[in-house]
């Protein structure tokens, strides 16, 4: 069988796209939750409308048979830590600065090098556990722990958000050798909504119809959004687009000036800066270790 034809343009493309769409998603969050909306609400809208294009994608292309699945438990625990992750997440932008909540985002990589080595005991060496320790030096300038100046709660959620996101990818790393993205997609998008449902049902705000609708918007730019994500992976490298993930910073700052008025902190700007060379540096000492392994 042949393997199936990448562009590299494409593959970027989508990457970018993606970003600009979760960053889309994070003003949608902030705004809506600024209504008085409860996170587990957004949380419902956001996985279960979800699922208009993500079930498009699937027909078009798998077929829905690709929902079978012979590892429902490891759908399960990639569920619970990565909506764990989506419930910080959403917390924190109701906290933060739209630039200074992604920005947190990227300490996800950091957090992932770490629990690959005390999760699934691949060696780590010392030019990784550097970059590691630097990057958490970023988080440190970005959090600006001085009295006054440090959102606990904000800065609290954001970390514990890109810790969830690290540990949902070490999940989908322990499935990922029977499952296809598609059904991993599916699977966190139906427990997303279950628990959106369950959070609901304690805490309901009937939203006016121009909230309603930003609520829907959320639901279909995100699920739009992992799609990207998912074909940015089909048509280049991993280690070609991974680096555009920081156009995500680009987008949020630009919303959060247009929406908001937030301009970002000078040392929030140099703290990502340390973070994303950071996580780009892991990527690169990853990739190597897995060219000299084949």
């Amino acid at each position: 069988m042949n393997a199936p034809t990448q562009n590299v343009a494409f593959g970027i493309a989508f990457r970018v796209a993606a970003m600009a769409c979760m960053a889309c998603l994070s003003a949608l969050v902030k705004w809506t939750g600024s209504r008085g909306i409860p996170v587990f609400e957004i949380i419902l809208f956001r996985n279960l409308f979800a699922f208009v294009p993500l079930g498009l994608y699937i027909w078009r292309t798998t077929g829905f048979e690709v929902l079978r699945t012979k590892r429902p438990f490891g759908h399960l625990a990639r569920s619970a830590v990565g909506l764990t992750g989506m419930v910080c997440g959403f917390s924190a932008v109701q906290h933060l600065p739209l630039t200074e909540a992604t920005a947190l985002q990227f300490t996800s990589p950091l957090f992932m090098t770490a629990l690959s080595a005390l999760l699934l005991s691949e060696k780590v060496g010392r030019h990784r556990w550097a970059a590691v320790f630097v990057g958490f030096i970023g988080v440190l300038i970005m959090a600006r722990p001085l009295p006054g100046q440090m959102n606990v709660p904000g800065v609290t959620l954001g970390v514990l958000s890109a810790l969830g996101a690290a540990g949902a990818m070490v999940a989908i790393r322990q499935i990922s050798d029977t499952e296809r993205g598609p059904t991993i997609v599916f699977y966190f998008t139906l427990g997303g909504a279950l628990l959106g449902l369950v959070g609901s049902a304690f805490h309901w705000v009937t939203p006016d119809p121009q909230t309603l609708g930003l609520l829907i918007l959320a639901g279909l730019i995100g699920g739009v959004g992992q799609l990207f994500l998912t074909e940015a992976l089909r048509q280049a490298p991993i280690g070609v687009i991974a680096p555009f993930d920081y156009t995500q910073l680009i987008w949020a700052t630009g919303l959060g000036l247009v929406i908001w008025g937030e301009l970002p902190h000078p040392l929030t700007l140099v703290g990502a800066v340390i973070v994303a060379a950071s996580g780009v540096y892991i990527l690169h000492r990853e990739l190597r270790r897995f060219r000299q392994t084949d």
